[in-house]
């Protein structure tokens, strides 16, 4: 069994080298490797792979066809090295998941999240800043959360308006422009950071009031809250328009009024008290 988990080792620097990330397959490989031995098993055979598929009888099938598809994947590179290997037809434990239908938010419901995100507590906090912001970004930019998030301070060139996004899809990295309105809220945001931090750096561009990285699951927290509370979810519902939905918006045609509620804001005499005397 060494020699199967030295070649899944292989396999998944092979792949990652190439840019995938396989998170789920590193760790569901390795599993798989766990149930050969357990069955004394030398050859990975279609059997074997779908009894290991279908393991866990409490999820749902959509676990099993992608287990399965783990196995199929790496059983097709161990075949080079142990002719004996079987690799499972594609059309075993067929599942087609249901695709999310993206959302494309109205110009008033992104005008309303981005208010009701200046309206969260504290109200002369870093906060509210750091989510208008944030949600206001991914809006204009086309950008990913997790790209946005793990934006570093140096990554932000706000005065070539510029925006570098490293390790992104496939381990590439690009530039994302972005208009002066956008530098223009981006730099009010960032003096207010800084002014927290008192003389300190800051390592990521968005950080939180204790000047750590944004947690992804207050992100989600939060953007849930300011979505019932304009409508955008009922009370109880757990499923509505996503954060990743926010992106497809700059590929449609209210990115211009966006950039317009972006400015309007930042001359919002009441907004801009806020900010400055806080």
């Amino acid at each position: 069994m060494n020699a199967l988990r030295e070649a899944i080792q292989s396999y998944l620097s092979l792949r990652r080298s190439l840019g995938f990330k396989l998170s789920e397959a590193g760790v569901e490989l390795m599993r798989f490797a766990d149930f050969m031995e357990r069955q004394g098993a030398s050859h990975i055979t279609t059997h074997l792979a779908l009894l290991w598929a279908q393991e866990k009888t409490s999820v749902e099938p959509m676990n099993w066809a992608k287990r399965l598809s783990h196995v199929r994947c790496f059983a097709r590179y161990y075949s080079a090295y142990d002719p004996q290997t079987e690799i499972p037809p594609p059309h075993l434990l067929p599942y087609r998941p249901a695709r999310t239908r993206p959302y494309i938010y109205t110009e008033e419901e992104i005008e309303q999240l981005l208010t009701h995100a200046l309206m969260l507590n504290p109200r002369h906090g870093l906060r509210p800043w750091t989510y208008h912001c944030l949600f206001g970004l991914l809006t204009v930019s086309g950008m990913r959360l997790g790209e946005a998030v793990r934006l570093q301070d140096d990554d932000v060139d706000l005065c070539a308006g510029l925006l570098t996004v490293r390790g992104s899809k496939f381990g590439k990295s690009r530039l994302v422009p972005i208009d002066a309105s956008t530098q223009e809220t981006l730099a009010h945001y960032r003096r207010r950071r800084d002014q927290l931090l008192a003389g300190r750096r800051a390592t990521y561009f968005f950080i939180t009031c204790r000047g750590h990285c944004l947690d992804f699951g207050e992100i989600h927290r939060t953007f849930y809250k300011l979505s019932r509370q304009i409508g955008l979810r009922g009370p109880e519902d757990r499923r509505g328009p996503r954060i990743h939905d926010l992106r497809h918006n700059s590929e449609s045609r209210i990115i211009p009024s966006i950039h317009s509620i972006w400015v309007e804001m930042a001359g919002n005499p009441a907004v801009m008290d806020a900010f400055e005397s806080a």
